[in-house]
């Protein structure tokens, strides 16, 4: 595109401060664009309110990992298959160029700051013919799967959404209410790798009669209120801890685990895209899931529940949650149970192994840190921090947990899988 060759000018007429830095050259361009694009959606604005954030990664590391991929060559390719690439192609031009490609398409008013990032990475690249090549796939690769992406419902406006008004029906939450549920139409998203986004839908929530319902309902309105007696300091600390969106969290988890694990610019990408692809079609699904039971929230039962026919689930009409203000959908499946599965499940299959020594930082508590063993544990914690918040039933964490790793199951299964060695190109080829 024009852009790309605007930029290739630019280059040339840069030539003499060419970096040779090895610490420069040595960056992980995988997780470099993360970043950007963790900086881009935390900038307040920048995310259209009705486009959920999960499908600007999944385009841009399905972009990049086609792009690295068709100079690696030793998986399959998501979307785009190349012909004739040199082995020797730049893969970290090629990722750049990608990267760079889908965030100035989904983001134009950043384009000026992403400019400048593609040109300190290019110029860190020796001039050629492995640079111009991998530059090249990169803009083809992001340009194909932006026009793939470009009518799949996204865009679309959300559904009016008509609140009941029966015991069990979705309410808008005190104290933020009255606001129109989001995402309404998320559903109709075209999924990435599902074949629809029904394919894994858990059952009906519990009745409001059943002991399950009973035991949950209890457990949050005692664990979940806001100042809790029952729960424990760090129970209450991890219900405020990870009250941010959980996807930046585990692409910062996984940002982690690709540098302890020093994989390469090709592992790199096929790691994010598996992780961001799940993620993607992950709320694709749990939305399918919400809409489709309208279950109301904590704060909601609790408060009218002297209307659900169960005379073991008492109301309190003050009752509010440890983190004041509930998400606005409804409450069956947990969206963190979802995305934390899901993730957990994804990276444990790639690295082959649930322990790792990390750090995660609070996306809503700046500076505050929680450690970890396990990404297992990770996910557990995040996911059971929905009751310590006052957000979620256990049972809509069981049943996010569940549709959280069959969707990682089927990508990790079907998609950038290794080629049969007959299909792999030799490395002298």
């Amino acid at each position: 595109m024009v852009r790309t060759f605007a930029l290739i000018v630019m280059l040339g007429l840069m030539a003499s401060l060419q970096v040779h830095d090895s610490a420069a050259q040595s960056v992980n361009q995988v997780l470099q664009w993360n970043r950007t694009l963790l900086v881009i959606v935390r900038t307040p604005g920048a995310q259209p309110a009705t486009v959920h954030p999960t499908r600007s990664f999944a385009i841009m590391h399905a972009a990049m990992y086609d792009a690295v991929n068709a100079i690696d060559g030793a998986h399959t390719p998501y979307l785009v298959h190349f012909t004739d690439v040199s082995r020797s192609a730049s893969q970290d031009a090629a990722a750049a160029a990608a990267a760079h490609e889908v965030l100035v398409t989904l983001y134009p008013q950043f384009q000026t700051q992403l400019d400048e990032q593609l040109l300190q990475v290019l110029a860190q690249i020796p001039e050629g013919a492995d640079k111009a090549q991998g530059i090249s796939i990169g803009q083809a690769v992001a340009d194909r799967i932006l026009a793939l992406r470009s009518n799949d419902g996204a865009n679309a406006q959300p559904i009016p959404f008509v609140f009941g008004n029966a015991p069990g029906d979705y309410q808008s939450t005190p104290p933020n209410f009255p606001r129109q549920p989001q995402f309404t139409h998320w559903s109709r998203v075209t999924p990435f790798a599902l074949e629809r986004a029904d394919q894994f839908r858990p059952g009906s929530p519990p009745v409001l009669t059943s002991d399950t319902y009973s035991d949950a309902f209890n457990e949050v309105k005692a664990l979940g209120i806001v100042n809790s007696t029952a729960s424990s300091a760090d129970e209450a600390l991890t219900g405020r801890f990870w009250n941010g969106a959980i996807q930046n969290y585990w692409n910062e988890i996984t940002q982690t685990a690709a540098l302890a694990h020093d994989l390469t610019t090709a592992r790199s990408a096929r790691l994010f895209a598996l992780l961001n692809l799940t993620l993607a079609d992950g709320v694709i699904a749990f939305y399918d899931a919400k809409y489709t039971y309208d279950f109301w929230r904590p704060v909601t039962a609790i408060r009218a529940a002297d209307t659900d026919n169960n005379p073991e689930t008492p109301a309190d009409p003050n009752w509010l949650p440890e983190v004041i203000n509930t998400a606005p959908d409804p409450s069956y499946p947990g969206a963190h149970a979802v995305i934390s599965a899901g993730a957990a499940a994804v990276l444990i299959s790639v690295l082959e192994k649930d322990e790792l020594h990390f750090n995660v930082t609070s996306e809503v508590m700046p500076g505050v840190e929680r450690s970890f063993e396990r990404l297992s544990a990770a996910a557990e914690e995040a996911t059971l921090s929905r009751i310590f918040a006052g957000a979620h039933f256990r049972f809509d964490l069981t049943a996010g947990q569940r549709l959280g790793r069959d969707v990682a199951d089927f990508v990790v299964d079907n998609l950038l899988t290794r080629r049969h060695r007959r299909d792999h190109r030799d490395d002298d080829e």
